[in-house]
């Protein structure tokens, strides 16, 4: 199943309602801390542009990215990114970004 995300200016992720995510950004956002991490737990987050386009998305610092930078998302009006992650522990989630996938 994918679970939709409440799109907000901090966009709360609870581990507990499943392990893929979809949101759509209606505006420069930040993916807050999430809650019920568990260890192992792995799956994916599709980042959706809204109609509008030229949305960012920062990240709570428990999302960890390859060399330390995270991406900068495809800015296309209605295009997707996707982030896959795996939990190490409660405040370390390893990130790896699909960019513009089609």
């Amino acid at each position: 199943d994918i679970v939709s995300l409440t799109d907000a200016s901090t966009i709360s992720v609870n581990f507990n309602s499943g392990q893929n995510f979809d949101v759509r950004l209606g505006g420069n956002r930040n993916l807050g801390a999430p809650t019920n991490v568990q260890s192992g737990q792995t799956g994916s987050f599709f980042i959706r542009q809204d109609g509008t386009g030229s949305r960012t998305l920062s990240y709570n610092s428990a999302y960890k990215f390859v060399g330390g930078t995270a991406p900068t998302l495809t800015t296309g009006a209605g295009l997707t990114d996707r982030i896959d992650y795996i939990i190490l522990s409660s405040n370390v989630i390893h990130c790896a970004v699909s960019l513009d996938v089609k």
